[in-house]
């Protein structure tokens, strides 16, 4: 199970395409940015309200935020450069004064492209990180994120589910992703350092069975 269960633990924080800064420009906007996790999907385009507002996104991706009026707004998916076929076709409700994450998540050969809609917390503390894990390897079972002293951070997280922030000190963390309800560690990840006032996502993404299972960090706020 540990070789077949491998996730590499990703710490992207400088790579991925976000803006942690970004503000609320008024009472009326809302953020959005969107995640290609999909393993077997190709690079996409995302389409807003009948316009592609990001091109030729890839795989393991996080877009910036996208500021948006906040209200009801059609989120399409299609392959880079074309029209058709729509993978991913939904009408999302966005709050004003919240952000969110839209992730493309499932296997696109298996016809169970879906998306998944995140509330993410903008609002760090000074003193402390907050940490979320986000399951989204659609052949992966349920999984606990935890200490090496045996504690439980993040329980029996299935996919499409998201764990609560967890709000800790600022430091460095020996994390273990174990097999849901039990001992077995599937990795451990020695040094994870978090930064303070800094809000994180990890995503379990990829496939069990491809063997490409691994974890992307990804930075909400600072």
């Amino acid at each position: 199970m540990k070789n077949r269960f491998s996730i590499l633990f990703v710490m992207l924080l400088g790579l991925v395409l976000l803006a942690p800064t970004i503000a609320f420009a008024d009472g009326h906007a809302t953020l959005v940015r969107v995640a290609h996790l999909s393993p077997d999907a190709p690079a996409v385009d995302i389409w807003v309200g009948g316009g592609v507002v990001l091109s030729d996104v890839p795989y393991k991706t996080v877009s910036n935020y996208l500021e948006l009026p906040s209200g009801s707004h059609r989120i399409q998916v299609t392959p880079t450069g074309e029209t058709k076929p729509v993978v991913i076709d939904a009408t999302v409700e966005f709050e004003s004064d919240k952000a969110y994450t839209v992730a493309a998540t499932g296997f696109l050969g298996e016809d169970d492209l879906q998306p998944l809609v995140l509330v993410d917390d903008r609002f760090t503390m000074m003193s402390e990180s907050k940490l979320r894990f986000v399951h989204t390897s659609p052949d992966a079972p349920a999984v606990d994120v935890g200490q090496s002293d045996g504690s439980v951070v993040f329980g029996d997280v299935a996919l499409r589910e998201s764990s609560t922030y967890a709000q800790l000190p600022a430091g460095s963390y020996d994390l273990e992703v174990r097999v849901a309800g039990t001992m077995d560690i599937a990795l451990s990840v020695p040094g994870v350092m978090l930064e303070e006032g800094t809000n994180y996502t990890v995503f379990a993404i990829g496939s069990l069975n491809e063997g490409t299972l691994e974890a992307l960090a990804v930075v909400d706020a600072s």
